[in-house]
């Protein structure tokens, strides 16, 4: 088995409930294992203005696919609750990022594990610190000192425990 942390954001038709319908579907999945679940966050956007706020939050799993597999069972998911790619960083009813794999690093054309801008958001650092406040990351950066870098702005808890609503 393998620990595989997941981020999960949404800003359309009802964020907060396409991300518990998220995590159970993630949770159904044969070969995976939830064994952690954040509290829900709400974020601004990042990428085009205008857009409505997200909500965020990560699960962490166990698994015994392999990383491309899973990829393509968190799109498959991502594809049943009405996700649409048009717009880079849009708004989107639902959005599965594998943040880390295992100490995996992994580049290839369809998915770059340690995902490639998690240093950078504290919508995917404070939750993932929820379910894994001591984590590390493949390349030796604790993600605790990542958060302390980016901060805290523009991020809030709405709910702190799963299921959220």
């Amino acid at each position: 088995m393998t620990t595989v942390y997941i981020a999960l954001g949404s800003n359309l038709e009802n964020p907060g409930l396409q991300l518990q319908r998220a995590v159970d579907d993630i949770d159904s999945l044969p070969e995976v294992e939830l064994s952690g679940c954040s509290k829900l966050y709400i974020s601004e956007p990042v990428g085009p203005e205008g857009q409505p706020d997200y909500c965020n939050a990560a699960v962490r799993i166990e698994t015994t696919l392999e990383p491309l597999a899973l990829l393509d069972a968190m799109q498959a998911i991502e594809n049943d609750h009405g996700r649409v790619r048009t717009v880079h960083w849009g708004p989107r009813t639902l959005d599965l990022d594998i943040i880390l794999y295992g100490d995996d690093i992994i580049e290839s054309k369809r998915l770059t594990v340690p995902h490639y801008q998690m240093h950078v958001r504290n919508f995917v650092l404070c939750p993932l610190l929820d379910i894994a406040p001591d984590l590390t990351l493949p390349d030796g950066r604790k993600a605790a000192a990542l958060l302390a870098e980016v901060g805290t702005a523009g991020i809030e808890v709405v709910a702190t425990k799963y299921p959220w609503l």
